[in-house]
């Protein structure tokens, strides 16, 4: 499709559905397909401004700028699903991250997605560029983790810099964006902020108010670590309260969103209750946070129909149109048709795309956690963070 002429660009391909991490692994590929075929029955894959590109590659030098030359030897040696001699050395081969037939294809297509969204800004002009694949923010320079094998933020981060920009980077998964902050940890090019459930209780242990960045990158990485069952009000005023100031003081070129979807209260592997009601305030709030300048990746979450529902909501908020709450009737048949809700029963109990409100029974225990955190990062880190000017990027360190 011609995107000469686009303002919105949504990087997707077919190709995804033929990959699966295994029949017992939390991460279902299928939530892609889903969220792909929801958006396209809520008519929001179309009209004008809209481009549907198809995710390519990543080219070799860019993912070397992030990744550890030799790791990715050894993760495009196991695309057979066979291990490697080394990759256990490299976090291959765990319960989180298998060996499984295409896991270098399935990620290269990954990174090149969030790459192609990075370029869309300048190449196509689009406002912005959506990869729902992308959003793998755990995994390290030399080392898979979390369920991810490439950093696909880190990718597009780095062809940005690359290419003069200074970027904010906003992660809302559940799970702490823990390879994006070490990635950029030393540098004052990149701000990374991160509110996610406390690395007290929750994969990968980190991400506390304390990791504020080192060097050049000091008052750089601004953590907001959130109590279990916090929820849509004390999430909310959190972002509210850091993600703004923050902004302002750093004046980014332009913002790389992580959209995790695991911090819903239904998910399974996490302990937090946001519902999209209150994932759409932050989403609409980083929207007009980024002016136009936006790159918008996908992240966790384990429930494949908040998932699809929530990043359908997502785009449309990207594409400033009202969408329906009902679900339409031809992607329920079609899920029906296909088996779909069969392996997916949760889909039985859900016809509209929005939730219903919810406020947690802690929310007074959650707020008080949430404002000593946030008195902190205000008084200690903000008057740290100033708009600096953009000069040659950062080496990053093999962590």
């Amino acid at each position: 499709m011609d995107c000469s002429v686009s303002k919105a660009l949504f990087v997707y391909s077919d190709t995804y559905s033929g990959y699966s991490l295994g029949d017992t692994h939390p991460m279902k590929l299928i939530r892609l397909k889903l969220t792909h075929d929801l958006a396209r029955a809520c008519n929001l894959l179309d009209g004008e401004g809209v481009c549907i590109a198809d995710a390519p590659s990543v080219e070799g030098e860019l993912l070397r700028r992030v990744h550890d030359p030799e790791y990715l030897k050894v993760l495009e040696a196991s695309n057979d699903g066979h291990s490697h001699p080394a990759a256990s050395r490299f976090g291959l081969g765990s319960a989180d991250c298998p060996i499984i037939p295409g896991i270098w294809d399935f990620s290269i297509l990954s990174a090149g997605a969030s790459a192609q969204c990075a370029q869309g800004l300048n190449g196509v002009g689009a406002s912005v560029a959506f990869n729902i694949a992308g959003g793998l923010h755990h995994a390290l320079a030399n080392r898979a983790s979390g369920f991810c094998y490439l950093n696909d933020p880190a990718v597009a981060i780095r062809w940005l810099l690359e290419h003069g920009r200074r970027v904010a980077y906003i992660d809302i998964d559940a799970h702490h964006g823990d390879g994006v902050q070490w990635l950029f940890y030393d540098t004052d090019r990149v701000l990374t902020i991160s509110l996610h459930e406390t690395g007290q209780f929750l994969f990968p242990g980190t991400g506390f108010e304390h990791e504020t960045g080192r060097g050049a990158g000091q008052g750089y990485a601004v953590n907001v670590p959130l109590l279990p069952y916090t929820d849509d009000e004390v999430f909310c005023w959190a972002f509210d309260e850091v993600v703004p100031p923050f902004i302002e003081a750093f004046q980014p070129d332009c913002i790389v969103s992580q959209l995790g979807c695991d911090a819903f209260r239904d998910d399974p592997l996490t302990d937090l209750d946001l519902t999209t009601n209150g994932f759409c305030h932050m989403v609409q709030s980083m929207k007009e946070l980024a002016s136009g300048h936006w790159v918008t990746l996908g992240g966790g979450g384990y429930r494949v129909n908040t998932v699809a529902r929530a990043w359908t909501l997502a785009w449309g908020i990207m594409l400033g149109r009202d969408v329906s709450d009902e679900i339409p009737e031809a992607f329920i048949a079609e899920i029906q048709r296909s088996g779909v809700m069969e392996s997916f029963p949760e889909f039985r109990c859900v016809t509209k795309l929005r939730d219903q409100p919810y406020r947690s029974p802690e929310v007074s225990h959650c707020r008080s956690q949430a404002e000593r955190v946030v008195d902190r990062l205000l008084k200690e880190v903000l008057p740290q963070v100033k708009s600096v000017s953009s000069v040659a990027p950062p080496e990053l360190p093999h962590r």
